[in-house]
């Protein structure tokens, strides 16, 4: 054993230190949970640190997961050593090429944060249903368990695939591994490097490509050859595992840590054997000790290689004793005997002729937690004399009656302090986390765990953050329960959520609120009172909310100041060293950002220790009533038994019966109307003598949360008394009355609105929520208010925003962009459109259960959503659109049958529909005359011939109105992964029309670059700034010369939006508008309240270009190019060091900064003279 480097890490960063260390070549492409392995590839690879073989790391990003596996084959032909590292849908796109190098012995390394594949729903979180859907590639599967195990094993990987020469997947759990923080000894580099064997690194070298020794490889083969040269590569597999276990026992000597291929662990009689791989290994081995303490006889084998399954390593780590074994796979193979791990074993007892009962069990899908008490449950089962075989564990299985219930047991974890954080998302409190925990972990002897747990929505969403910290190692991989420490970082959770029940007896509770003496005491439910008083908990608050206001950093990033009083009340370390950790911790973390920024947290550090309050808690409290219950409130069954439940934190309670009337995917819209969170700090109030009736705060508000309203007379009169109204402005609205209405409870605090607010006296101000929340009944009144009839057009600024928003309440960050252009979307077209959604953040926010944000109108309709996967967003919206045609032209072709069966209001009303199909803007422009076939059809009575087509037409009336449909997703999709089929599907002239958002990043996986990233910008994968020029996609489909192309942001002229999107909707052909859509990546100044200031900032400097390409100008004998911006004004410069993605260059690679702005601007620039020239130019 040799002396190692003690580190504070996650799964993914102990991985990628081990695998640049091996790597010469790494080709990548971003996907959750993996990708912060090549973010940190990338970042070494830029600040020049060397690998084994003395160069930098050479990465490059490619435009999908295929071309990066495409990639990795090139340069492995070629003799490089190649990684990459991919999850999920990513690793999937890779199995072509991995099949053929494996069929070519490449000594290759994928490492795989093991990730669910998307099915009836997406998910990002983590099993094993992507590698299991490998497993037949001739890839060798090793698997790790904890973080540790990432780092050793990633070694062994490595090693083995150099001497052996069959590639490897390195394998680890999404989230639960990739994401955990944990201490871990480390070997030295040059120590691994001693492990390598150069003869088969030579051979492997001097096997590549080159013209020097030429060879063919990759050839073509016929039957008569292709068996028997494929059984050729067996002895390859057949020697790997005494290769692995030779490396594992290399590492074991020098870690003295122990790896086995199969590791046992337990009671050497033991009678009862769980088989199992991955990160449960730690629940199940603390289960194990508790059991064998009681007496009983168990044990677990932990399967390291998977791939090639060796019998004889297994048969030697299984006791001889055995009686029963319980396989646990953490995958579903529908219509399957068993799982792929379960299947392995019968296999391999039949093999050995074992008269041993195998069982199977399925846990942990998409990162079901699975704690001691399922584990527990396993072994009780297996003890029992009728065992359930293929059980599931951690639900409630109510309909085939496989799950079996957790049985409670008590895990001894002496020293271990656990403490745990309900935050909420973009606030902070992860970042701060692990800020903690690596400060603890780096600075005292004591190990450490953390672990992050979010909900499905983006920023704004319920975060959990759960620290261990001991004297001993520490295994739980499971969820905290019971909590030394709790804090609860945001006052609204307290209403929402039972969490006092989360902290130990005599434990310490810190919340985070604004309420003051009887304000606390009163706000403070009976149960929570009951609670501290019961359990003698320690407590405690702060008001970060205004601490941080006061000195700058703004209400909501609160992080700096509650860890702060994390250390103050938790003692871990002395109170002057945290401080000065903290204070390093930060002048790190914020170095991009800035010396004000950096200021301003250390200052928050010294305020959040004074900051902190002691309240009694007296004892009266433990006799005090139960709370009064809840009014039951009547909401559909969907909202009640699903979405309620989780919301309230309480999924896992969801028995299955309930999803079986959704068992497709298929969910209700409208969700999210009935969560009112109340999770602002502050929200507009309107003031009605300062307001212009514009309607721009409407059209602007990310989450529909404010809406203008139109009352006629008898509405105004039963208005609450608190409903104050102004007379309507405008051409047809002298008998209404006006009023701008907020929903205080649906707000996010982001401020866009009163931003935009263009009055000279601004007609909105933020206020405290509690001030604000008598509006909630005003807003339910005006949720009453029937549509109004004007004269205003529906395509303008003020006109459109008297249209029902159908996306509302979504789960996007505070001050989106993206969600305006939908939302306009569907307040225009939304009652008769059909979404192809591409993966991303466009999804994430608008399709995340419980959160289902789309919605309907009176007459039920609405957008109607779908996603495939993140490439082929075109393709699909392609298949809808053919499906679409086919089932209008058979509606078609009945009403043409039936015209002649028929007379008077019917015969005019087909005749009239059928003349209509194929005009002009038909889906816009007839949507009247379809109603009327659709009334005159349903009225008539008809029989024989006409009756029978009479029923078909009825039975699909839904095709009669003519449909529009829109494709949605970012440059991540449209730039790159999707582009091949975008491109192809726009050259084929289908009436498809597309928004694309440009982020200019990869927003939903964390800001990687994309072809959509400008020169200079700071990015994942582009660490000290991109080098390349953006894509100009507009110009590069305007070489088409029939596709609609229009380039628009709504914070800079919300009327060419508007203009762009009735243009594309009128269109008979295929469309597109790229729209600027400033990100919280970029770091915009000020916060992203500003981003639709900064979209006219962009368009005023040059940055941005407004623009309209229409093919029918050009028939029409006019330019189709019209130039919508004007000559840019302001400084290109300023606005780039306004966003931290630009500004930060100039502080981390000072040397290059300069040159690539420069490179920037004159691109902008003479991307302006090419669409000047291109307006300029007359129609030919």
């Amino acid at each position: 054993m040799i002396k190692q480097i003690t580190r504070t890490l996650d799964g993914n960063e102990a991985t990628a230190q081990v695998a640049y260390a091996f790597t010469e070549v790494a080709t990548i492409y971003p996907i959750t949970p993996s990708s912060p392995m090549a973010e940190h590839v990338d970042v070494w690879a830029a600040n020049g640190r060397k690998n084994l073989f003395g160069q930098p790391v050479k990465l490059v990003e490619m435009q999908s997961e295929a071309g990066a596996i495409g990639a990795v084959h090139g340069a492995a032909e070629a003799g490089s050593l190649c990684s990459s590292f991919t999850a999920s849908q990513g690793l999937m796109l890779m199995i072509p090429v991995m099949h053929r190098l494996a069929g070519e012995l490449k000594p290759v390394v994928l490492h795989i944060a093991a990730r669910t594949v998307g099915t009836h729903t997406m998910s990002i979180f983590g099993d094993h249903s992507d590698v299991m859907g490998c497993r037949n590639t001739g890839f060798a599967m090793l698997c790790s368990a904890s973080v540790q195990e990432c780092a050793d094993l990633a070694a062994v990987a490595h090693l083995s695939t150099i001497k052996g020469h069959v590639p490897f997947m390195h394998f680890f759990d999404g989230f639960r591994t990739s994401h955990e923080i944990q201490k871990i000894h480390m070997l030295p580099e040059e120590e691994l490097g001693k492990l390598i064997d150069r003869d088969a690194l030579y051979d492997f070298k001097h096997h590549g490509l080159n013209p020097e020794h030429p060879v063919m490889r990759s050839t073509v083969t016929n039957p008569d050859m292709f068996f028997q040269s494929r059984e050729a590569s067996n002895s390859w597999y057949d020697r790997l595992p005494y290769i692995v276990e030779s490396y594992m026992d290399k590492i074991s000597e020098l870690t003295g840590r122990t790896y086995k291929l199969f590791n046992y662990y337990g009671a050497e009689d033991a009678e009862y054997v769980i088989v199992a791989m991955g990160s449960v290994t730690g629940a199940i081995e603390e289960t194990i000790d508790a059991l064998n303490k009681e007496g009983r006889k168990v044990g677990y084998i932990q399967v390291h290689l998977y791939r090639p399954f060796s019998l004889h390593h297994f048969f030697q780590s299984l006791p001889n004793t055995v009686k029963c074994i319980t396989v646990m796979d953490r995958t579903k193979e529908p219509g399957a005997l068993g799982e792929p791990l379960y299947e392995d074993i019968c296999a391999a007892m039949q093999h050995a002729d074992k008269k041993v009962s195998v069982l199977a069990c399925r846990y942990g899908l998409s990162s079901k937690d699975v704690p001691p008490a399922s584990i527990h449950a396993v072994f009780r089962n297996m003890i029992s004399l009728q065992p359930k075989n293929h059980v599931t564990l951690g639900i409630i299985d109510d309909v085939t009656h496989l799950s079996i219930p957790d049985v409670p047991i008590a895990i001894h974890t002496e020293g271990t302090v656990n403490c745990k954080f309900w935050g909420f998302g973009s606030d902070g409190t992860v970042g701060a986390n692990k800020n903690s925990i690596k400060i603890i972990g780096d600075n005292t002897d004591m190990y450490v765990q953390a672990y992050f747990e979010y909900d499905t929505k983006k920023s704004g969403g319920v975060t959990k953050s759960h620290l261990r910290f001991g004297k001993h190692p520490i295994r739980a991989t499971y969820y905290i329960k019971e909590a030394d420490f709790l804090a609860c970082h945001k006052q609204a959770y307290m209403d929402s959520y039972d969490i006092v029940s989360e902290v130990k007896e005599g434990g310490i509770f810190l919340l985070n609120c604004s309420w003051k003496g009887e304000e606390l005491e009163r706000h403070l439910s009976n149960k929570v009172k009951q609670q501290l008083a019961e359990k003698k908990i320690r407590f405690y608050t702060i008001d970060a909310s205004k601490i941080a206001e006061e000195i700058g950093l703004g209400s909501n990033r609160t992080n700096t100041v509650l860890q702060a009083a994390f250390f103050q009340l938790t003692h871990i370390l002395p109170i002057d060293h945290a401080v000065k950790y903290m204070k390093d911790a930060i002048a790190k973390t914020y170095l991009a950002k800035g010396e004000q920024v950096i200021a301003m947290n250390q200052a928050a550090v010294d305020e959040g220790i004074k900051g902190i309050t002691a309240i009694d808690v007296p004892i009266s409290w433990k006799n005090l009533p139960d709370d009064a219950p809840k009014t039951e409130k009547t909401v559909p069954d969907f909202i009640k038994k699903i979405v309620e439940p989780a919301n309230a934190q309480l999924g896992d309670t969801i028995p299955v019966s309930e999803f079986v009337p959704y068992a497709d995917g298929s969910y209700p819209l409208s969700s999210t109307k009935y969560e009112k969170r109340g999770i602002a700090s502050t929200v507009p109030q309107w003031i009605p003598e300062n307001c212009i009736q514009c309607n721009r705060c409407s059209l602007v508000c990310p989450h529909a949360a404010i809406r203008p309203y139109l009352l006629n007379d008898s509405e105004a009169k039963a208005a609450p008394s608190g409903f104050t109204t102004k007379k309507a402005s405008g051409k047809g609205m002298e008998g209404y009355a006006f009023r701008m209405q907020v929903s205080p409870l649906d707000c996010y605090s982001c401020e866009t609105c009163v931003n935009v607010c263009p009055a000279k006296d601004k007609a909105l101000v933020m206020k405290p929520l509690d001030t604000q929340r008598h509006e909630q009944d005003n807003w339910d009144y005006a949720q009453t208010l029937q549509p109004k009839q004007t004269e205003l057009d529906k395509f303008s600024v003020k006109g459109s925003q008297f249209q029902q928003p159908l996306l509302e309440f979504s789960g996007a960050c505070a001050g989106c962009a993206e969600t305006a252009y939908m939302k306009i979307l569907t307040q225009l077209f939304g009652p008769r459109m059909l979404v192809a959604n591409a993966t991303g953040c466009t999804q994430a926010w608008g399709a995340a259960m419980p959160s289902l944000p789309y919605t309907t109108n009176a007459e039920g309709f609405g957008p109607a959503w779908s996603n495939s996967v993140f490439e082929d967003n075109a393709e699909f919206a392609l298949g809808m659109s053919l499906s679409m045609d086919q089932q209008r032209d058979a509606i078609r072709a009945k009403s043409q049958q039936l015209l002649p069966l028929v007379t008077g209001t019917l015969h005019d009303a087909i005749a009239k529909w059928l003349d209509s199909i194929g005009i002009d803007n038909e889906g816009e422009v007839t949507e009247g005359i379809s109603r009327a076939y659709i009334d005159a059809l349903t009225k008539a009575h008809l029989s024989g011939e006409a009756a029978v087509l009479q029923k078909a037409i009825l039975a699909h009336k839904e095709h009669i109105i003519k449909k529009t449909i829109w494709m949605y997703g970012g440059d991540g999709w449209a730039y790159d992964i999707g582009y091949g089929g975008l491109d192809h599907v726009l050259a084929m002239n289908a009436n498809v029309n597309i928004m694309l958002v440009d982020t200019e990043v990869y927003s939903n996986t964390g800001g990687q670059s994309s072809k959509a990233t400008p020169v200079g910008a700071v990015a994942q994968f582009a660490a000290s700034g991109r080098k390349f020029n953006k894509k100009d996609l507009g110009r590069l489909l305007m070489t088409y010369g029939h596709i609609y192309v229009a380039q628009v942001a709504l914070g800079a002229d919300p009327n060419q939006l508007i203009k762009a999107i009735k243009e594309a909707e009128a269109y008979n052909g295929p469309s597109i508008l790229i729209a600027y859509s400033p990100c919280i990546n970029h770091g915009i100044r000020g916060g992203m309240g500003n981003a639709q200031t900064e979209m006219k900032r962009a368009v005023d400097c040059g940055y941005w270009h407004l623009y309209r390409y229409n093919p029918l100008l050009k028939k029409e004998g006019k330019n189709p190019f019209i130039l919508d911006s004007k000559e840019p004004k302001q400084s290109f410069r300023e606005y780039l060091m306004g966003e931290t993605r630009y500004a930060a260059l100039t502080r981390t690679f000072p040397d290059i900064a300069e040159e690539l702005f420069a490179k920037a601007e004159e691109f902008a620039k003479k991307k302006y003279e090419i669409y000047k020239g291109l307006a300029d130019e007359d129609n030919k």
